[in-house]
């Protein structure tokens, strides 16, 4: 067996690997090896606190409080810190496997917090370690930097025309300066590009001595220059346009184009949605899960926080579902009447960061009951190409093939819903989205609205997620049958559930989970630092997921959100562990707010 290197084992932990080689040649001169065997406390609450940083090389030690554990700690972790900083020991601390851990000294490490990036380690709050503790392993070669300022993607000042321009003036000043667009002055300043000539001057026979006012659009969309790439794609994706002024100040830099970001990034969400756009049969359908998975790959190599990156995969989704439904009225013709195609689940909320499987329905408008057999056909077509692009149907058999139905028909199931209570159907329901179609759901949203006032239902939907629990912590071990946790069901899906809960007693109409937790805050349901700790937990846990299931989809294999303990680095196995102490925590105070038991 070979030599254990305290140096470079410790070296290689964070955040000793962060600090400059002299500030730890120094420190890995004092260090020390320690070993301790099973059973011993090496601390107590109330008695002398630890006088060192300890770092685990072999071994289990378990912090307890009161007789409960609250945390087990194995290869790669480190503790000790709180008793160092704080002069008190507040917790039990028990080796129960035999220790072998590599000591620091209180003076060295009271030196070593003189640097700013080893003494953040600790100083930070949990929400913020949670955020930053991610480690930034590319699942693809291609690594775009995402932060670069979009001022410097700008190749040109911007390009005017005055107010009394026609449109063949525009055009020849655009053909002079090799631009595919011109701002026009006035108040407010708009823009015409080469589109808008092909779409609103030939397509409608007009004459190039028409007013250039008489075709541009206004009020313009635009972007900070100080703004980052990724800012401009959400701009760009929102407004559906292909040019974007960059505003300096109050003055306007220059015009940046979709094609300007594609050349940044060629599997940026750009690119993938011009692909989709181009969609003209339904033969590229099954390209379309790789080409995802591929663009979040580069953006969470790119340093894309997971919930952005759901974003725009959700934006993308929906860009596809739209050729999807125009493809089945062009085979079956005008619908009898005005429908909405809605999604649930994670696609309802936005928070897909692959794809999923199809949860969705099909809501028509009464005087539409009468054809029935057309929107069945049509839900039929569309949930055949969603299975074909690369969205299974889901287990439970929740697609709109199955779920179509009147929108009457749909605002009583929602009632019975809160009535009955129906807890099952209201989780799948109360987060549906309308990704497609005209007909107005606002039934739909004020039967659901009308949660709020049925505490009942809402202390039977609270018991329900409380279902969905953290493993415990004495559980949690790098060996044997608790290994490997279930990221989703374990961590996501509690948060999510009782994000639902606080949003539907609150009213709020935000279907995503950070936007339920933001509207608690407001109205006073969470403190600041809880709401903090729960959102960076839940977005720790997302991006560990989505990180495990590119890995996965790399090696050829299935995703799937379950994690084997030992494939994490040490300090991925803390922050999950934080996380799940935070949900924990979060449960319990949510189980007094909505007295789960008092059933």
């Amino acid at each position: 067996m070979a030599a254990i290197d305290p140096v470079a084992f410790v070296r290689s932990t964070p955040p000793f690997d962060a600090l400059p080689a002299p500030a730890f040649d120094e420190a890995a001169r004092e260090l020390e090896i320690g070993y301790f065997p099973a059973g011993s406390w090496l601390v107590r609450v109330g008695q002398q606190p630890l006088e060192h940083l300890y770092v685990i090389r072999k071994g289990i030690v378990r912090l307890e409080r009161n007789g409960q554990t609250l945390q087990v700690l194995e290869e790669g972790e480190i503790f000790g810190y709180t008793s160092l900083l704080t002069g008190k020991a507040t917790l039990d601390a028990l080796v129960e496997e035999d220790l072998l851990a590599y000591r620091l000294p209180a003076p060295q490490f009271r030196r070593l917090l003189t640097d700013a990036r080893f003494s953040g380690h600790f100083a930070v709050g949990l929400a913020e370690r949670l955020k930053s503790s991610l480690e930034q392993k590319p699942a693809v070669s291609f690594q775009p930097d995402l932060s670069v300022e979009v001022e410097k993607l700008l190749r040109r000042p911007a390009v005017w025309v005055g107010a009394e321009a026609t449109v063949g003036e525009a055009a020849l000043v655009m053909r002079e300066q090799r631009v595919s667009s011109v701002l026009v002055r006035g108040e407010p300043p708009g823009i015409v590009t080469d589109r808008d000539f092909r779409n609103r001057v030939l397509g409608a026979g007009l004459g190039p001595d028409t007013p250039v006012t008489q075709v541009l659009s206004r009020p313009l969309r635009t972007v900070e220059s100080g703004a980052p790439i990724y800012e401009a794609w959400n701009r760009l994706l929102d407004a559906g346009v292909h040019h974007l002024p960059v505003l300096k100040g109050e003055e306007i830099a220059g015009v940046l184009t979709s094609s300007d970001l594609l050349k940044c990034s060629a599997q940026g969400p750009m690119a993938v949605l011009r692909q989709v756009e181009r969609l003209s049969t339904r033969e590229s359908l099954p390209e379309y899960a790789a080409r995802v998975a591929e663009m979040a790959a580069a953006l969470l190599a790119g340093g894309l926080d997971a919930m952005v990156i759901a974003g725009f995969v959700g934006r993308l989704n929906d860009t596809l579902l739209g050729r999807i439904l125009r493809w089945a009225e062009a085979d079956l013709g005008e619908p009898p009447a005005p429908y909405a195609w809605i999604a649930f689940g994670s696609e309802g909320r936005t928070e897909q960061t692959l794809l999923g499987n199809q949860d969705n329905g099909l809501v028509y408008a009464d005087e539409g009951a009468g054809r029935r057999d057309w929107y069945l056909a049509f839900a039929e077509r569309v949930n055949a190409d969603l299975a074909a692009a690369g969205f299974p149907e889901s287990r439970g058999g929740h697609v709109a093939r199955k779920l179509n139905d009147s929108l009457s028909e749909w605002a009583r199931r929602f009632g019975e819903c809160i009535d009955k209570p129906r807890l099952y159907d209201a989780a799948l329901y109360f987060d549906f989205r309308r990704v497609g179609g005209s007909l107005d759901l606002e039934r739909l949203e004020e039967a659901m609205g009308r949660s709020r006032r049925e505490t009942p239902f809402l202390r039977f939907l609270a018991r329900e997620a409380m279902e969905f629990r953290p493993p415990q912590m004495l559980l949690m071990r790098l060996r044997g049958e608790s290994s490997t946790v279930d990221l989703k069901r374990h961590g996501i899906m509690p948060v999510v559930f009782l994000a639902r809960c606080y949003g539907l007693e609150i009213g709020t109409r935000a279907r995503n989970t950070l936007e339920r937790l933001d509207a608690a805050v407001k109205a006073g349901l969470m403190g600041t630092e809880v709401h903090a700790a729960v959102s960076q937990a839940f977005q720790f846990l997302v991006g560990l997921r989505l990180r495990q299931e590119l890995r996965l989809v790399k090696a050829g294999r299935p995703a799937t959100s379950e994690v084997t303990l030992s494939d994490l680095s040490a300090i991925e196995r803390t922050r999950l562990k934080d996380a799940f102490r935070v949900i924990s925590s979060w449960q319990e105070k949510a189980a007094f707010h909505f007295q789960t038991n008092f059933l």
